[in-house]
């Protein structure tokens, strides 16, 4: 799950369309908060096994590749060694590009192996559903394991045991964490240390997709019987003021519904609902599980149809069709929209949708009794 910005989909669209315009071979790839971290915590622990600081240095990724890192920083403090590493984030639009990524490094008790601690910008986990039990620090299990393999291999090396305290920080991490899904996720006072493979790619829409999953993840460990999946900020705020549901039952699908109700079709909730604008969800009704306008358009000729208005062919959005039809098409479309999610669902999920205007008006609402105007 990278750190994506939640601040609005419209500014993830700008950034997408930005990015589209540059040929895919010419955008850079980063690395993650992960690398960075096994990067700054190896060269840490070579100065405190009295071998100096690595710089640069270099890691293996799980997939084998060996990048080498500068050092932004490198100082010894009586027992504790500390490095740092700035985050590129290439050409992604990561929130935690250019953070600084600090290890502190001592000897822990004989026994203890690695012991992992987070620093200030570095978060808690709160609750369960998540892969990291509550109580412990943010760390992921792959950086956790790219941490280990390095600093394991060099204290063995040096015939030393690996009984050591890694303490990670992200100064100004709290702040940035606003921007990301941590709050939500349960992990408080910071960031998460994050990455699978250690690379980041540009951009990719499979990063939305899985911090939806965790969202799902953390909804169904805390026991929720009722998610919302909004395809924006407005729709989130009005669904959840409407069903009065806590922030960790809010689920940020943007564009990505398909992603949504496919992980929803494995891992059940008992009650979803889709809240969204008219165009969003007129997309949703027609078919498309990816409702982001470069990959799939309103049919105005469906909405002329579904409506009994044939001047609607002709109308320039959406909106403009639903102004000409009134609430009535709205509520036609939050029933096609229903029925759309069941099939891609198909299982007992109880499922409704919430279409609300541009001002954060519910407009239309469709459930199992039929679809209504609001």
């Amino acid at each position: 799950m990278r750190h994506l910005r939640r601040a609005s989909v419209i500014q993830l669209q700008t950034i997408t369309k930005a990015l589209m315009r540059k040929p895919i071979s010419d955008l850079r790839t980063g690395f993650t908060t992960g690398a960075c971290a096994t990067a700054a915590s190896k060269a840490a622990t070579s100065a405190l096994l009295g071998q100096g600081f690595l710089n640069p240095v270099q890691i293996t990724l799980p997939r084998g590749e060996t990048p080498a890192f500068e050092l932004v920083e490198a100082r010894m403090d009586e027992d504790v060694a500390t490095a740092s590493v700035r985050k590129d984030a290439g050409d992604d639009p990561d929130v935690t590009h250019g953070a600084l990524i600090i290890a502190h490094v001592r000897f822990g008790t004989p026994g203890q192996g690695i012991v992992f601690r987070a620093g200030p910008g570095v978060g808690q986990v709160t609750m369960p559903g998540l892969p990291i039990p509550v109580g412990e620090p943010a760390i992921n299990p792959v950086p956790r394991q790219m941490m280990t393999e390095h600093l394991t291999a060099l204290c063995a090396a040096h015939a030393r045991p690996a009984d050591l305290t890694v303490t990670i920080e992200i100064p100004g991490g709290e702040a940035l964490a606003a921007k990301t899904w941590n709050p939500r996720l349960g992990i408080e006072g910071g960031l998460s240390i994050l990455g699978t493979t250690g690379i980041v790619r540009p951009f990719s829409c499979a990063a939305w997709i899985a911090s939806i999953h965790r969202g799902i993840d953390v909804a169904r460990a805390a026991g929720l019987s009722h998610v919302i999946g909004s395809t924006g900020a407005t729709s989130e705020r009005v669904a959840q003021t409407r069903f009065g549901l806590p922030d960790h039952a809010m689920l940020d699908m943007g564009d990505f519904v398909g992603g949504m109700l496919k992980y929803l079709r494995r891992n059940p909730v008992e009650r979803v609902t889709i809240a969204g604008g008219f165009g969003k969800l007129t997309k949703l009704a027609q078919g498309a599980l990816d409702l982001h306008s470069a990959r799939s358009q309103v049919d105005l000729g469906h909405l002329a149809d579904l409506a009994g208005l044939a001047e609607i062919a002709s109308a320039n959005t959406a909106m403009q069709a639903l102004e000409i039809a009134g609430k009535d098409l709205a509520s036609k479309i939050a029933q096609q929209a229903r029925k759309q999610a069941l099939e891609v669902v198909r299982n007992t999920t109880t499922l409704d949708v919430l279409i609300i205007s541009r001002d954060g008006t519910p407009i239309a609402f469709a459930d199992a009794s039929g679809a209504r105007v609001l």
